[in-house]
């Protein structure tokens, strides 16, 4: 009952706006239900004028029900598909997610960018925007602001993506038979799910491929998405690390990711169902609520987050982002021709 009296009104408010976002997102994919979450999110809060009673729900959505998406994004992982069909573009995964977080280490004290903003940029443009960084803002206690400045400058370049790289991929002489070349492209290269699946389904539609170019970029981008595990363990030890040569007291048993354990839980319940026979639309609901959850939590950091502030500071995280974005679609590129794909 305390629970229910102490953060209903945060967890309606947070629902009120995530709903409508959740629908925006899906009328335009291009831009998503999280971004549209966290810009009503921080309009809103600037006509708030006692928010202390709201505080308490908003605090436990933008934690807490992101564990939870978190967790349940697993469900959308098949993991003996993604390693069959993803094997082939494994190296370029694994050359092009190593190149951000070089930039980032390279760049982020020349630039003075924050260090948890550079971090959640370089893992969200590496890996697979959006949920990288939410599941790593949860491991290096990002705030607010520095999660809202993270996806603002991964949307942006998602945004540009789906713009330039059917016309980039048109230049550099990309096969246009097959959609395998720009599939690993788009799948290495851009960074959300939504964004992926638009710059794939653009090609294919250009030169009449069905949905060659899309199943190849879906694969490549959920084996990306493995990766999430193996960034929020090094993360989590990285913090521990330093806390402890700083003289701090550390508990680690609150900084490690326990729901990442569930979200390979997750992951290996639908491999062995799926193997077993059990239909793949018995996991819909799960990735569904997952992309609602996410959403919902995006909708509790927009709240938290000063927009005059985040537009004051914005542009160095950009410049960081863009020579990150810039770095990977080389790799990408270089790692192709290397390999004889392209």
């Amino acid at each position: 009952m305390s629970f229910c009296k102490n953060n209903y009104k945060g967890l309606l408010l947070c629902l009120a706006i995530s709903v409508p976002s959740w629908f925006l997102g899906t009328w335009l994919p291009v831009v998503g239900g999280p971004v549209f979450a966290i810009v009503v999110g921080m309009v809103i809060t600037l006509f708030i004028k006692n928010k202390e009673s709201f505080q308490s729900g908003i605090a436990w959505t933008s934690k807490k029900i992101l564990q939870y998406a978190v967790i349940l994004l697993g469900f959308g992982m098949n993991l003996t598909v993604v390693i069959q069909t993803g094997w082939q573009s494994l190296p370029i995964i694994l050359n092009t997610i190593s190149v951000s977080p070089i930039i980032v280490f390279v760049l982020c004290k020349v630039m003075k960018v924050p260090s948890k903003i550079a971090t959640l940029v370089g893992v969200g443009s590496s890996i697979c925007g959006g949920s990288a960084i939410a599941a790593t803002a949860l491991v290096i206690d990002a705030d607010e602001a520095e999660v809202a400045q993270s996806i603002s400058v991964i949307f942006f370049f998602n945004l540009l993506a789906v713009i330039l790289f059917p016309s980039l991929g048109g230049l550099m002489g990309f096969s246009t038979e097959s959609g395998e070349v720009f599939g690993i492209f788009a799948g290495t290269a851009v960074n959300d799910t939504s964004s992926v699946t638009a710059a794939a389904s653009t090609w294919d539609s250009l030169y009449n491929l069905g949905s060659q170019a899309l199943d190849k970029a879906v694969t490549v981008k959920l084996t990306r998405t493995l990766a999430i595990i193996p960034i929020t363990l090094v993360l989590a030890l990285y913090r521990t690390k330093k806390e402890k040569n700083s003289g701090e007291k550390v508990n680690f048993r609150k900084i490690f990711p326990f729901f990442i354990l569930w979200f390979i839980m997750a992951s290996v319940i639908t491999t062995v169902c799926l193997h077993f026979g059990v239909p793949a639309a018995v996991f819909t609901p799960f990735k569904t609520l997952s992309k609602f959850l996410i959403v919902m939590a995006m909708s509790a950091i927009g709240l938290n987050t000063n927009i005059v502030k985040l537009v004051k500071t914005g542009g160095k995280p950009i410049l960081l982002g863009f020579c990150c974005w810039i770095g990977i679609i080389g790799v990408s590129l270089a790692m192709q021709h290397v390999l004889g794909i392209w």
